[in-house]
């Protein structure tokens, strides 16, 4: 996902929402053991020190389709941009480095079998 570090991923629903609030009785019954999953995932093969979850809906300032950002947050980071939360979130935004591809291919094939299999007991 981006600068947001090896092992972010985007979470996000099939059909095209604007608002948690328009969310179907069964997308909002799937969305919070899917966002579990995938952190449990994350925290799994990654070992960060938190796994940020959060909501971005925006695009030119206006609300665009939903997407939950699941982030590995790594000491390193913190240490190297002094930041944590929305601050390190911007920080990695605006030095803009991105993973190599061949780390996120590496890393893609230890998720896979962490997200398909039953992860944490889910």
């Amino acid at each position: 996902m981006g600068p947001l570090g090896l092992g972010t991923l985007v979470v996000k629903p099939v059909r095209h929402v604007l608002h948690v609030a328009a969310l179907t009785d069964a997308e909002s019954e799937a969305l919070g053991p899917l966002l579990r999953r995938a952190a449990a995932a994350v925290t799994e093969v990654v070992r960060p020190e938190q796994v940020y979850v959060c909501l971005w809906s925006h695009a030119d300032a206006v609300p665009g389709h939903l997407h939950f950002v699941v982030q590995p947050v790594v000491q390193a980071d913190m240490a190297r941009y002094d930041a944590f939360g929305p601050a390190l979130q911007m920080a990695m935004f605006r030095e803009g480095t991105v993973p190599d591809a061949s780390e996120v291919e590496a890393l893609c094939e230890r998720l896979r079998p962490a997200l398909s299999g039953s992860v944490g007991g889910a």
